[in-house]
């Protein structure tokens, strides 16, 4: 059992790790994406509650469209990828090299939420306008990315207090004949 353990953790450590530019892109990619989703989830609500302003039931909504993507991305990320990722080639596992649990996939997407919430919170404690939170967001979103930097294994540190990674899953290239 303990040879399956490190044989199994011995091989994910040589899944290659996607480059910073390619999961940056591809965290592009999938804001577009989350357009169409977010979208969907809002008009939902709204037909539902029938809210007539886009003030009415605000609270709830945040708190609907919350859940949406959370089951959105721990439903995807435990199948391994989102669209975004298939594209780009990069897969969500373990740090076994298995595919994320739901329970997994849910507290990597809790974690995720790092990438937001500290300029915005940081706004609301200096109580700025929330235009000063939405400008310190790029760079607390560059800050962040360049933290995997300092890991050896270049991942992004919520993936590492999920106890996930994120690997690239590129076809390997074959030799013209």
């Amino acid at each position: 059992m303990m040879s399956e353990e490190h044989e199994a953790h011995t091989l994910v450590e040589y899944l290659p790790t996607p480059s910073l530019l390619r999961r940056m892109s591809c965290w592009m990619y999938e804001g577009m994406l989350l357009f169409a989703v977010v979208f969907i989830a809002s008009y939902l609500f709204s037909s539902l509650t029938q809210t007539r302003h886009g003030l009415q039931n605000r609270l709830g909504q945040q708190i609907f469209i919350f859940s949406v993507l959370g089951v959105y991305f721990s439903w995807f990320w435990h199948k391994g990828q989102t669209l975004a990722m298939k594209t780009w080639h990069i897969r969500a596992l373990d740090r076994q090299g298995q595919p994320l649990t739901q329970r997994r996939a849910l507290g990597r997407y809790l974690l995720s939420w790092v990438w937001f919430v500290p300029p915005l919170m940081l706004s609301q404690w200096l109580q700025a306008p929330l235009k000063v939170g939405l400008l310190l967001c790029p760079l607390w979103i560059v800050f962040w990315a360049s933290l995997t930097f300092f890991r050896t294994d270049r991942q992004f540190f919520h993936d590492y207090l999920a106890g996930t990674r994120l690997v690239d899953v590129r076809p390997a290239k074959i030799a013209p004949t």
